[in-house]
């Protein structure tokens, strides 16, 4: 998507018309759904009573409005500053994403707040005055009891718009995260502190919608038994309330906790899941469960396949990669057919020997099939002259390794795989410092040169050439035993020797 003002305004007038549609749903069915049906269904009313607790509801209503978007212009203004302001800086969106994910939260407080007390205080003060002048026939401890039921009515309405604005802002917060990271390269980051758990929205929800009920249903019957004369008793009616409230409050947090756990089982399996493949570890999970989450983990399970397929696949080809090209070196100088297999072979006994992992032989191996790789870069002249080389022929011969490199840095090798780069540069280095191309010297010469520089080594010595025979085993290893220290790491060069002088030594061959 391209991003320009028009499509961040028509993102900033779809959301606030959102805000706007489910506002109004929600004090209908609030507001003058519940709130109404308890005042004027519970109350034996004239018409006068009826007018004059109208007009009461409407000035409230307008003095709520005015106090409530007041507070929602504040709310929104880091969302607005964003999407209708001109080239929005890093700092603007970061700010836009945090205030989103705070907003369902700001919605509940604009509620309970503004919106509760700018509708209460008006509507507590007219109707005392309207009682005091004989406006309203009603006695004065329904004010009580309407204080009671408007923060029941603010509690419910703000449940209803809470969840109404977490589904108005996720569009929102999307299009924010696609802004920054288009228009910045930026992910933005969510803060901890923004969070609202399952928990807390379960259990909270749960609590709420179980009582509230019960708690209206004790309003409007204390209404109704003032309505008909039966004030007797009053407060074992409010203790038997007040029980029968705290029964089913417990049950409903019971009820919330245990199946937030129940909830709670399949979402840490799947979180241990994934963390797991982000590890790199392809995990299976089991699927006991016979709901929802039932088509989740499988979700979950189909996609580890899936991976562990497409991994597969690309192992092969990689493997495939490495020995092709191994392949064309060799077919390039038929003299050394099978050179890069068997230093690589040499130099996966090497490291497995000194006990290092899989994944480092893996890596070793693949350094070690393109470790001539840069010999691509040398003139036929030079590469298959079969008579001794000059010193400037030697000199060309010498930059095949910093080729190999430069050649390698083309493909766009992972992280991974980088690794396999020192081993193909370095593999021609001395321990004594004297070798090429950079003259290092002992241990800061990468591992995977000092192992490779021993096959390599052994390889050309027992191999052979248009203009020489290959030197017997016995003499190489004689050779490497005499360099040890001075041309060759002491311990690989140790390591070797004794591989190939062992009793259970045999024939390295091609795979």
């Amino acid at each position: 998507m391209q991003w320009g003002n028009k499509t961040l305004k028509d993102i900033y007038k779809k959301f606030v018309t959102s805000l706007f549609i489910q506002y109004i749903f929600g004090s209908l069915v609030a507001v003058f759904g519940v709130g109404s049906m308890f005042i004027f269904h519970s109350l034996d009313l004239q018409k006068q009573d009826i007018l004059t607790l109208l007009f009461i509801m409407m000035f409230s209503g307008c003095v709520m409005a005015g106090a409530e978007l007041a507070l929602f212009s504040k709310h929104i203004k880091p969302i607005r500053k964003m999407l209708l302001g001109t080239n929005p800086s890093v700092q603007d969106c970061q700010l836009a994403y945090e205030q989103l994910h705070r907003f369902p939260t700001l919605t509940v407080i604009r509620i309970m707040g503004p919106h509760l007390f700018g509708l209460s205080i008006p509507a507590i003060t007219l109707s005392y005055l309207a009682i005091s002048y004989g406006y309203l026939e009603l006695p004065l401890v329904y004010i009580g009891l309407a204080c009671t039921g408007a923060i029941l009515i603010a509690m419910l309405h703000g449940l209803i718009e809470f969840f109404l604005t977490i589904s108005a802002t996720r569009p929102v917060l999307l299009a924010v995260e696609k802004y920054s990271l288009q228009e910045f390269n930026i992910y933005q980051s969510k803060r901890e502190q923004y969070f609202l758990s399952l928990k807390k929205k379960l259990v909270v929800s749960s609590l709420f919608l179980a009582t509230f009920p019960i708690m209206l249903f004790s309003l409007a019957n204390q209404v109704r038994l003032i309505e008909t004369g039966v004030t007797e008793n009053m407060r074992e009616y409010w203790e038997w309330a007040l029980v029968i409230i705290v029964v089913v409050g417990s049950i409903a947090l019971l009820g919330a906790m245990l199946l937030f756990k129940h909830m709670l089982s399949p979402i840490d399996e799947l979180a241990v899941g994934v963390e797991a493949v982000r590890e790199g570890n392809l995990l299976l999970l089991d699927n006991p469960y016979s709901d929802e989450f039932s088509k989740l983990i499988r979700g979950y399970n189909h996609m580890v396949n899936a991976i562990d397929t497409r991994d597969e696949d690309n192992r092969l080809l990689l493997e495939s990669f490495f020995t092709v090209i191994a392949a064309t070196l060799d077919a390039r100088d038929p003299y050394t057919a099978g050179h890069s297999v068997r230093v690589a072979n040499y130099s996966v006994k090497i490291a497995n020997a000194v006990g290092w992992t899989e994944r480092e032989q893996e890596l070793l191996k693949k350094s070690a099939l393109l470790h001539d790789i840069g010999k691509i870069g040398i003139r036929d002249e030079v590469l298959l002259k079969e008579g001794k080389l000059t010193d400037e022929e030697f000199r060309i011969i010498q930059e095949h390794p910093s080729i190999g490199e430069y050649i390698l840095k083309q493909v766009r090798f992972t992280e991974d795989l980088s690794a396999i780069l020192p081993g193909v540069r370095s593999h021609h280095e001395r321990f004594d410092g004297k070798g090429y191309p950079d003259r290092l010297q002992g241990e800061d010469i990468p591992v995977f040169g000092r192992v490779m520089a021993v096959a390599d080594a052994y390889d050309a010595m027992t191999s052979d050439r248009p203009y020489r025979k290959g030197m017997p085993k016995e003499k190489a290893l004689s050779i490497i035993r005499e360099g040890s220290g001075t041309q060759w790491d002491p311990l690989f060069a140790r390591v070797f020797l004794d591989i190939m002088s062992s009793d259970e030594e045999t024939k390295v061959t091609e795979e």
